[in-house]
Formats: C-alpha cells, structure tokens, sequence
C-alpha cells in the first residue's frame, strides 16, 4: 500500500507549495482587536455590576450595625486592602467631629 493510498480521496495528489499565511495580516490584526475588545465587554460589566453590589450590601449591613450601637453616628462601609484582619469590608461609626469608631469588619464578600 503506497502513501497515497492511505490520504482521503480529497487530499490525494495535494502537495502544499506556498508558505503563504492563509489569511491577510491585516484581517489577523483585525480579528484580534475585535476578540479582545469583545472580552473586555463581557469582563468590565461583571466587575462593575458586582462592585456596586457588594458596595450597597456593605452599606445596608454597616447601616443596620451602627443603628443597633449606642452611637449617634453616621454608618461608614469601606473595602480596606491593609485593615485590621487583612483585605475586608470594614464597617465603621463615624461621629460627630470626623472620629471613626471600628464597628467590625463585613468580609471579604459581605452578606
């Protein structure tokens, strides 16, 4: 049995003799800015949206904490990277004159 008998019938007799690209170099530049931009349009809104929940639900629960303290203060929900028990929410009372009272901290993902 001869090597050409082992190809399919459609590659038989096909012999490749140019090393040419099979596409234009510039629809390959194109076809990368446009893969890249796409996954940028699937990743920032997640981040974005997901952000914005976690800021709200830090909120909400800071909000319910220093209610329930004997502080007449202002809740304060931030994401501290350097805080007390390493990268967490932290929910603090902040008083009348700008002292912040460490209420505790919310988590990394607050719920």
């Amino acid at each position: 049995m001869s090597h050409d008998e082992e190809d399919p019938p459609e590659l038989r007799g096909y012999v490749p003799d140019d090393n040419r690209p099979l596409r234009h170099p510039a629809t390959l530049r194109v076809m990368r800015i446009v893969i890249v931009l796409g996954v940028i349009g699937l990743i920032v809104p997640s981040i974005v949206l997901t952000v914005g929940l976690q800021t709200r639900t830090a909120s909400a629960i800071c909000a319910y904490a220093v209610a329930g303290a004997p502080l007449d203060a202002d809740p304060v929900a931030r994401f501290e990277v350097f805080g007390p028990a390493g990268p967490s929410w932290y929910c603090y009372a902040r008083e009348f004159g700008g002292r912040e009272t460490l209420i505790g901290s919310l988590g990394l993902i607050p719920g």
